[in-house]
């Protein structure tokens, strides 16, 4: 068995599962109010150093999915119906329930026509994912015959278009520019760079930037890196990452800083700012995200842990994602609320908001992975609410 499977990307999956609920354990430091707060420097400093720690946890399911999948093995139709019943069915179930558990179930139910629930803001993953399924088809004649030279020179081009957030972070003077969609969700306003203008979105790095660098990065692991040495691996990941760390933590510390003094409260815009080096294309996450698969590469355990706990829980990796907000929301707020008056009595000081988050991801994870394997085995329907 463990022969057929790549058993890194199964360590891999169940990783990136985590981090994900360790990334919205730690929302709750950096968000609130109006929109955006921020109590204490004690509190700035771990969501920054949290979040910035996990931030590559979308990539790395890319990177995966890049890995397995692309180029196709099997013709369009094929790929996409196995992907529909894998991906898009239990994705509109669990969008349904979110629907009518958070919100106002009509309002949620017209959104649905147009875009996610935004009660249940996790669920944009799966339409990025999706536009990426629909590319791999047209890309992957190309994918089956692209020379090592020639991916790398495409891989660099999008490399450098994670740079863009960084760029027109720094022409528009730091300025937390806001532009409202019909949800009211808040998107930042593009300063406009290389083509683009307010009659052109599709600058010259439009179609290169992204997601498309993970996709192209899960092909060349696939195709061209072979088994790297530990001493070859460390030398690339421990510099990308330590590099990579800096930018999304010192950029989110200097923005936050630049917002006044603490507490900091404002509504959701400053928020958007201060994530600027957190953005998945963005020049930060991209090289710690490198870090991680490389690292994660490595990986052979195939034992018993493997096989009775890394291996289900991968399996049901996808449902974990799905549902993990129903079960995180209470369990988060739980160890908030619990740690809140120890704060104030100085029990934990400084290590409040770390023990808080850890707990919290660590409770999550275990409640949400059990619950995800039990349903996935249930005969005939599980599949089709876990994946």
């Amino acid at each position: 068995m463990n022969k057929e499977r790549e058993v890194w990307i199964d360590w891999l999956r169940v990783a990136a599962c985590f981090m994900v609920i360790v990334v919205h354990c730690t929302e709750p430091f950096y968000l609130g109010g109006e929109g955006s707060r921020i109590l204490s420097r004690s509190d700035a400093f771990w969501a920054a150093f949290s979040d910035s720690f996990v931030r590559a946890c979308v990539p790395l399911f890319v990177i995966a999915s890049s890995y397995l999948l692309f180029p196709l093995s099997t013709d369009s139709r094929t790929f996409f119906k196995k992907r529909a019943s894998r991906i898009l069915i239990p994705f509109l179930f669990w969008s349904l329930v979110y629907a009518f558990i958070w919100g106002n179930p009509t309002e949620n139910l017209r959104n649905l026509i147009f875009n996610f629930n935004y009660s249940a803001g996790h669920l944009w993953f799966v339409y990025m994912l999706i536009g990426l399924y629909l590319l791999m088809p047209l890309l992957s004649p190309w994918a089956e015959k692209v020379s090592r030279k020639e991916l790398c020179i495409y891989m660099s081009i999008c490399f450098a278009s994670s740079l863009l957030p960084l760029i027109r972070d720094y022409l528009s003077n730091g300025s937390p520019a806001i532009c409202y969609g019909p949800s009211g969700i808040p998107r930042q306003a593009l300063y406009p760079l290389w083509g683009e203008a307010s009659w052109n979105a599709y600058g010259v790095f439009y179609y290169f930037s992204g997601f498309i660098f993970y996709l192209l990065l899960g092909l060349y692991l696939r195709r061209f890196s072979g088994d790297l040495s530990w001493k070859k691996t460390l030398s690339i990941a421990l510099p990308s990452f330590i590099l990579g760390f800096a930018i999304a933590f010192g950029g989110f510390m200097r923005r936050v800083y630049l917002s006044g003094d603490f507490p900091i409260e404002g509504d959701v815009r400053l928020a958007v700012w201060w994530e600027t080096t957190w953005y998945n294309d963005s020049l930060g996450v991209v090289l710690i995200s490198i870090a991680w698969v490389l690292l994660f590469k490595k990986i052979k355990a195939s034992g018993q842990f493997y096989k009775g706990v890394i291996l289900p829980l991968s399996k049901a990796g996808y449902g974990m994602y799905l549902c993990h907000m129903i079960i995180l929301a209470p369990v988060s707020a739980y160890f908030r609320g619990l740690f809140a008056a120890q704060q104030a009595s100085q029990v934990l000081g400084f290590w409040t908001a770390p023990v808080s988050i850890l707990l919290g991801a660590l409770v999550t994870f275990a409640i949400t992975g059990l619950i995800s394997v039990l349903i996935q085995r249930i005969p005939k329907i599980g599949h089709w609410i876990m994946g």
